[in-house]
């Protein structure tokens, strides 16, 4: 019961961002529909011909086909041909620049946000994780004392200044990295030695930068494991000789996961925001810099199917730690306790 709600206020979620792309189309004066149609109405003036009834027909046409949407029917009708398009056809409109199916730029872009973003944010999860770990079992310490306040420095750093130095310091000043691009031109794209590297060196800076995005939740899970850690069934448990490695990672590390485990899992699906920012930056053509090449060129069909590619990331980021929170805390699955939102 409590899957199924889950997954269903999911899908509900969807439908109302498809419903928003659809009014921000349909409904707002001068809105893109009309921007599209006007911009095609301006060519053939310019060519000197005012436009008839069979082209304004035509015209109506090539509005459906770049955005999904035809002005000339009742907005209800259009609105079920839209989600029909999106839904049963994954027919997002076509670019207005590139002259493209949206939805075949955006399958060809994901993968490599996905490449960098996730990757980038499990290491510096994971990462944070086992120093706010060794910070709490050495609570005073030398080293908990440096990394508490490397941790805070970090946090008080925005990840694009450290992109931006990276990129300074590593490619124009050092030339180790390529300042630019997702793999070498000169190689050819396969499963072969000289792809792969040229893939990963293009790859370090952008994933750096996404691993101080992903660094700063170290302090927090010490200050849940110095919590659990003064509680009082650990200390039953070392009375009964549980060893301090069961003591360490089912007790105080499951528990002091929990209060984390969500903004981790928010973290996921944010983290394709901050991709706009890091692929503009080091020039790395995926999802952000398509989006950010769409909002200079005004690509309305292009900037509405980003919206809903990154809005189906982020739900799906939610869903699965509300569907995964149960995992760790099985108390959840009665629908009861916290929930990812």
């Amino acid at each position: 019961m409590y899957y199924s709600k889950r997954i269903g206020q999911s899908v509900l979620v969807f439908l109302l961002a498809l419903t928003v792309t659809f009014a921000l189309y349909r409904m707002l004066p001068f809105g893109p529909v009309e921007m599209v149609k006007n911009h095609l109405m301006q060519q053939m003036i310019e060519q000197g011909s005012s436009p008839s009834p069979q082209q304004m027909e035509r015209i109506n046409m090539m509005v459906q086909t770049y955005t999904g949407i035809d002005p000339s029917k009742p907005w209800y009708v259009a609105y079920y041909d839209y989600l029909r398009n999106i839904i049963v056809y994954q027919d997002f409109g076509r670019s207005i620049f590139k002259n493209r199916p949206v939805f075949d730029i955006l399958f060809e872009a994901m993968p490599w946000s996905l490449f960098i973003s996730i990757y980038g944010l499990a290491l510096g999860t994971t990462v944070s994780l086992l120093l706010g770990a060794v910070m709490a079992y050495n609570e005073g310490g030398t080293f908990d004392t440096g990394m508490t306040i490397f941790s805070i420095a970090n946090t008080t750093v925005p990840y694009y200044i450290v992109a931006i130095l990276s990129l300074i310091v590593f490619s124009f000043s050092l030339g180790w990295l390529p300042s630019g691009g997702r793999m070498d031109p000169n190689t050819t794209a396969g499963l072969n030695l000289p792809f792969i590297v040229g893939v990963v060196k293009h790859a370090i800076l952008p994933v750096f930068s996404s691993f101080i995005a992903g660094f700063g939740g170290a302090l927090a899970f010490r200050g849940n494991c110095i919590r659990e850690m003064g509680e009082g069934y650990i200390r039953v448990a070392r009375l009964r000789g549980i060893s301090q490695g069961r003591i360490a990672i089912r007790y105080v590390g499951r528990n002091a996961l929990l209060p984390v485990y969500t903004s981790i899992m928010m973290g996921i699906a944010g983290i394709f925001g901050s991709s706009i920012i890091l692929e503009t930056i080091f020039n790395y053509p995926a999802m952000g810099l398509v989006t950010y090449n769409a909002l200079l060129n005004r690509d309305y069909p292009l900037i509405m199917g980003s919206f809903i590619f990154f809005t189906s990331i982020t739900l799906l980021g939610i869903l699965i730690a509300d569907l995964t929170y149960g995992v760790i805390d099985p108390r959840v699955k009665g629908g009861s306790e916290r929930e990812a939102y």
